[in-house]
């Protein structure tokens, strides 16, 4: 027996030392999720008010998608989209909370429930990783259930069902992050947590999967950059609020320190993708020449940032045009790294692989949309929204080519926009369009019946025709 053991021992010493070179091949990969950064919120997509230099030299060595699109017009959705790599009809969650949301007087039908959690069976792209040797770890926003960890992540850092934190300054009441010294900012400590992994994991692959809870609410800024943007002249919409901007350039010197460690450990063999999950709040911060913003499906809501950086593989720098969407790095980053889709997981994804690495143009495909629940508007009449009370009504959305289409389920009501002429879709082009109107009807059917996507029809017997809700009052 010892004889049989002796010769099997250089046997499993060369196995065990192909699977150290194997992972050793194997990419890292930093997901980097900001939350509400609008699509015109970095200078890398045209701002001339907000100062991100970090981001805008990430550019300079990324490929840039310029029609890049999350999956659903605010967080929970979006970020179920991304992790699943399923659209909204598949996993349910439409939204934050009910979908019952605005005066339920102003309400003509009863919307689709909302489902609050990703399910636990829902095979993510973070257990799909770890069965191929990832260490994964996800520090900031969750938002998708108590805890990452039940979703297939090594490690949690202050991610919990919450959407948003209680204070940007410490201390956090975040029962998943020890409090700092009081008035240390969370960002920054985010980014001091997303470092140390980086640093603790660097021999061997992992997945860190960072999700800044800024810019969304509380708006909080470090008190200098507050007085700083304070005295800056407002530009193109943005400006409204120096809270905000100082939040921007906060997230983007955090984005800095991210890179400088990448360097310094010269881990080049890492695929940094940076986005947003949603569009950016409208009044706050517009998005021109882009209509309205977070929580709306005009260009304003969808189209975020995005950028892909990959210094071993992606040798040069370059933008496209190419509709893409935060479910395609699910089939992207399994096709990056060599490992085929579990059989028996369903992806509304497609790989984009042979596009960065290749610079492959890719089938034309529609991309869709879907809401069957309301969102009230943040600001009456300030939204830039189909009308005053609602950043959304129910209804669906398809894009294929330069060609978009709104389809809204209360009046059936059709919008037809062409996104190449008309970006800020302003010139509804339906009634002067009926076949390609016909023919984007057909796919987006089509669509909904392969997907069962529930389409609401139960008239609201609270609704009233000409009810006026009176104005909120603002402290």
């Amino acid at each position: 027996m010892r004889k049989i053991y002796l010769l099997l021992l250089p046997v499993l010493f060369l196995a065990a030392k192909c699977t150290e070179e194997n992972a050793a091949d194997l990419p890292n990969i930093v997901l980097i999720n900001v939350d509400d950064l609008g699509w015109k919120d970095v200078g890398f997509n045209g701002s001339r008010y907000y100062e991100t230099p970090n981001l805008d030299r990430l550019a300079k060595e990324s490929v840039r998608f310029t029609n890049a699109y999350a999956g659903a017009a605010n967080c929970a959705p979006s970020r179920a989209c991304m992790m699943s790599g399923q659209n909204t009809p598949r996993h349910g969650i439409y939204t934050v909370g009910s979908s019952e949301r605005g005066n339920a007087k102003t309400r003509r039908i009863i919307p689709t429930l909302n489902t609050l959690e990703l399910p636990t069976e829902q095979l993510t792209l973070a257990e799909a990783l770890k069965t191929h040797g990832y260490t994964s770890c996800s520090i900031g926003k969750w938002h998708l259930g108590d805890d990452p960890r039940t979703q297939g992540f090594d490690e949690n850092v202050a991610g919990t069902k919450a959407g948003h934190p209680k204070s940007y300054f410490s201390p956090y009441k975040n029962p998943n992050l020890p409090d700092g010294p009081d008035g240390e900012y969370l960002t920054d400590r985010i980014t001091t947590e997303a470092i140390d992994f980086i640093e603790t994991n660097k021999e061997k692959p992992f997945f860190l999967y960072l999700p800044f809870f800024t810019i969304h609410t509380p708006l909080q800024g470090k008190e200098a950059l507050v007085e700083k943007y304070k005295k800056k002249e407002k530009l193109d919409g943005q400006g409204r609020n120096p809270n905000y901007a100082a939040m921007v350039e906060t997230m983007d010197a955090s984005v800095g320190r991210i890179l400088t460690t990448l360097d310094e450990l010269k881990l080049d063999n890492t695929i940094l993708i940076f986005t947003s999950d949603n569009g950016g709040i409208s009044f706050q911060s517009r998005q021109h020449p882009l209509r309205a913003g977070k929580g709306s499906y005009y260009e304003g809501g969808i189209r975020v940032p995005l950028l892909v950086r990959w210094k071993t593989k992606i040798k040069k720098a370059w933008t496209t045009e190419m509709p893409v969407t935060n479910m395609d790095f699910f089939p992207t980053l399994l096709d990056l790294i060599g490992i085929e889709k579990p059989a028996d997981k369903l992806l509304d994804g497609h790989s984009l692989a042979n596009v960065l690495l290749k610079q492959e143009v890719m089938e034309e495909r529609p991309l869709f949309w879907h809401f069957p629940i309301y969102l009230q508007a943040y600001r009456v009449g300030g939204d830039e929204s189909r009308d005053s009370l609602f950043r959304t009504r129910p209804g669906s959305v398809v894009r294929l080519g330069d060609w978009k289409l709104h389809q809204y389920f209360e009046d059936g009501a059709l919008e037809l926009y062409n996104l190449k002429e008309d970006v800020g879709e302003k010139n509804n082009l339906a009634s002067a369009n009926p076949d390609k109107v016909a023919e984007l009807l057909d796919v987006l059917d089509e669509w909904r019946t392969s997907t069962n996507a529930p389409v609401p029809t139960v008239a609201n017997p609270d609704y009233v025709e000409d009810f006026v809700p009176k104005p909120r009052k603002r402290g």
